[in-house]
């Protein structure tokens, strides 16, 4: 694959829910690269395209917004994007609309916008097949003329049709010929506009766009005035005396841009679309339903329910295939090894058995994923925003909030990022501090294996109950977080939830299964990296010191026993007085009201650089004796086994249905992920909220944690 032309850049933009996404997929396929831009955390996403005449270039997909008055830190990343404000990133040379064919004037409002820039541009009437449906015709040659001979081409990036067209689009775009007509100004606002660009030239020596104006001018941009250097009051005067004009020509100055552009956008559009016997969809009578005050909230819970039922089912058997393998692998390591103990012991039992533990639940996490891709695509999930709005509404947040912490149930890092959709600044910072109280993928693992090995056993459908209930345990304290904080520390003021609903499609299976796969490797990646790390570490902590006279004395004590009990015996004692051992049973006493005993005290210890790593930990700790054999089936059944061997529950099951729920909630309140303390962080703009966030959610998870367990054992 040959790389772009560094020199040539062409920007993708367009309303939410117009299929920019999918049509940036279908222009370049897998060759696709993410990372952020300069100095901000918002997403990068670029990839190379063929222009269908042998030039590759940059494509990069801005976030979706529906104008150019930036409200949040995405519609402000994509306003310099536009404009080549971006250190160390270059303006395109060329601009891609897409728009939704069905509903052109509101989004050519932005297309508008975006012409003042002055950049060549192309425009892609997308879901050209629903607006057939609906029986709209669009006279895109009528329409190209009208704009100033921009290209305008029909497209279902969907379907495939008219992907090659595009491609022809932006090549003819780049050739910088193609200028989006701009709007005409009436005479007084013009006035005002050329007012405000001399007057900063005036006062900062240094030139405005006419672009640059109109954002100062009609929403205050002051990320503009910033840069020029144009001090406040200079500014405050020049904008005060060119909204004074804009008045006396009769606009209020907040609302004159889109009132001139919508006008010059009908006269444009006069003529263009023919309507002809639209098709009433079954949209509206499915959104009765789904979003009925009542029943859609019950049909979002049997759905939530029926997700994760599936993911139990499905996952099961190539989890066992998983387990095989690994057990396999161990049997082919070991017997080579059997001189060399030590070796043996860290290949097996530490790293292909600690590992092999956690990658054991890749096939539930691959499902999960499936599925919400599937929802998402399919336009569910807007809906249960919109559910969720009136559940939120009590706290201080609202639906766009619920985006965010939606993210969080997959990783808490993009939820924390999507916080930047929402416009005020402390209604952002709300969101974002609860944010990690969803319970996202990284908590899948132990909730699987508790449920697993000891949930199921109750009957059947309790795995998935108690899987939703786990899920439900982190937002029922997130809610009541927000209202103190939106209501007495930030003291939020609340916002209406305005939100487009997409209209229902088929998910596109490419689309779904690119999104699965890219967290599927960020998944394994952590089993490459940290966890294998963390791995490492505590089988080294477990391992030494290895006295030799221990084994001594046991086989002594235990001539009678099979060489099976003497070796379990052998190995639980080393584990025991190993340096691990010694730190669990010294830090033990802090969460013994938790009903944890040493090993999962070292499990949870180990586990806040990462949550994920609690299920190699306890493979480590547990299946220390089972030598090649230890596999996932053989930690669970270890974990059945395990008691208390000394103090008032002598004899009882470590693993009590007490603790495994109490074990459970820990891990659905506590704050165990290094990267998500650091991205929260860096988007409250200090370590103040990230530190807060840590201390709460830890000693939260630690009062509700104990107060069930102490709950459940005296019901018992």
């Amino acid at each position: 694959m040959s790389e772009p032309d560094p020199g040539r850049l062409v920007a993708l933009v367009g309303n939410p829910n117009t299929g920019k996404s999918t049509l940036f997929n279908a222009l370049t396929g897998l060759r696709q690269r993410v990372g952020n831009y300069p100095g901000v955390t918002v997403a990068r996403k670029s990839g190379t395209c063929d222009c269908g005449n042998g030039e590759k270039v940059e494509l990069v997909d801005l976030p979706g917004l529906y104008s150019l008055a930036a409200a949040s830190p995405d519609e402000q990343v994509v306003t310099d994007a536009l404009s080549g404000n971006i250190a160390g990133d270059r303006q395109p040379d060329a601009i891609v609309m897409v728009i939704d064919a069905t509903n052109l004037l509101r989004n050519l409002f932005l297309a508008s916008q975006v012409a003042e820039l002055g950049r060549p541009m192309a425009i892609v009437l997308n879901q050209s097949d629903v607006a057939e449906k609906q029986g709209l015709r669009i006279n895109t040659a009528l329409l190209s003329t009208r704009l100033g001979g921009v290209p305008v081409v029909l497209a279902s990036a969907w379907k495939g049709e008219g992907v090659a067209e595009v491609r022809r689009a932006i090549a003819q775009a780049l050739t910088g010929q193609t200028m989006m007509k701009r709007v005409t100004w009436p005479a007084k606002i013009a006035t005002a506009l050329a007012g405000v660009v001399s007057d900063a030239r005036r006062d900062t020596g240094r030139s405005l766009s006419d672009a640059g104006a109109q954002r100062l001018l009609f929403d205050a941009g002051s990320a503009q005035s910033d840069r020029l250097g144009w001090s406040q009051t200079q500014r405050d005067q020049a904008l005060r005396q060119a909204r004074d004009q804009v008045r006396s020509s009769g606009y209020n100055p907040m609302a004159a841009e889109p009132l001139v552009h919508y006008a010059h956008l009908r006269m444009l559009l006069e003529g263009v679309i023919q309507e002809g016997t639209v098709r009433a969809g079954r949209s509206a009578a499915v959104d009765k339903l789904l979003l009925h005050r009542l029943i859609g909230p019950v049909l979002f819970t049997a759905i939530m329910l029926g997700l994760f039922a599936s993911v139990f089912w499905l996952a099961k058997f190539p989890m066992e295939w998983i387990q095989l393998g690994v057990d396999a692998l161990k049997g082919v390591v070991a017997p080579p090894l059997d001189a060399y103990p030590m070796l043996q012991s860290l290949l097996c039992a530490g790293i292909i058995g600690g590992v092999g533990a956690f990658l054991a639940f890749l096939p539930q996490i691959l499902i999960l994923f499936l599925f919400v891709g599937i929802l998402e695509d399919s336009g569910y999930m807007a809906r249960a925003a919109f559910i969720m709005d009136r559940m939120f509404s009590w706290c201080g947040l609202n639906g766009k909030s619920f985006v965010p912490m939606l993210s969080g149930f997959a990783c808490a890092i993009p939820g924390l990022l999507s916080t930047r959709t929402i416009e005020d600044p402390k209604a952002r910072l709300a969101t974002a501090f609860v944010v990690p109280f969803m319970s996202c993928s990284a908590r899948f693992p132990i909730y699987a294996l508790m449920c697993a090995t000891f949930i199921a056993p109750y009957g059947p459908g309790w795995e998935s109950a108690v899987m939703v209930g786990m899920h439900c345990v982190g937002l029922l304290f997130a809610v009541p977080t927000a209202f103190v904080l939106t209501h007495f520390v930030l003291k939020v003021k609340p916002q209406p939830f305005v939100l487009e609903l997409p209209r229902y499609q088929m998910p596109k299976p490419r689309d779904v299964l690119w999104r699965m796969w890219q967290n599927a490797a960020e998944f394994i990646s952590k089993a490459g990296t940290v966890i294998f790390a963390i791995t490492i570490i505590v089988w080294a902590l477990s391992y030494f010191p290895r006295d030799a006279a221990v084994a001594e004395r046991i086989r002594g004590e235990n001539k009678s026993a099979t060489e099976a009990v003497i070796t379990a015996k052998i190995q639980a004692t080393y584990v025991e007085q190993s340096y691990m051992g010694r730190f669990g049973k010294a830090i033990q006493p802090v969460f013994d009201p938790l009903g944890f005993d040493w090993k999962i005290t070292v499990g949870v210890l180990a586990s806040f650089p990462a949550r994920e790593v609690i299920v190699s930990t306890l493979g480590v700790t547990y299946s220390v004796g089972e030598g090649a054999k230890a596999d996932s089936q053989h930690l669970r059944n270890a974990m059945k086994d395990a008691k208390w061997q000394e103090g008032p529950r002598e004899g009882k099951p470590i693993f009590s249905l007490a603790a495994v729920l109490s074990l459970m909630v820990f891990f659905a309140l506590c704050s165990q992920c290094g990267p998500t303390i650091a991205t929260l962080a860096q988007e409250t703009g200090g370590w103040k909220w990230a530190a807060a966030s840590f201390v709460y959610m830890t000693a939260l998870a630690w009062i509700v944690s104990a107060l069930l367990y102490q709950t459940v054992i005296r019901l018992s």
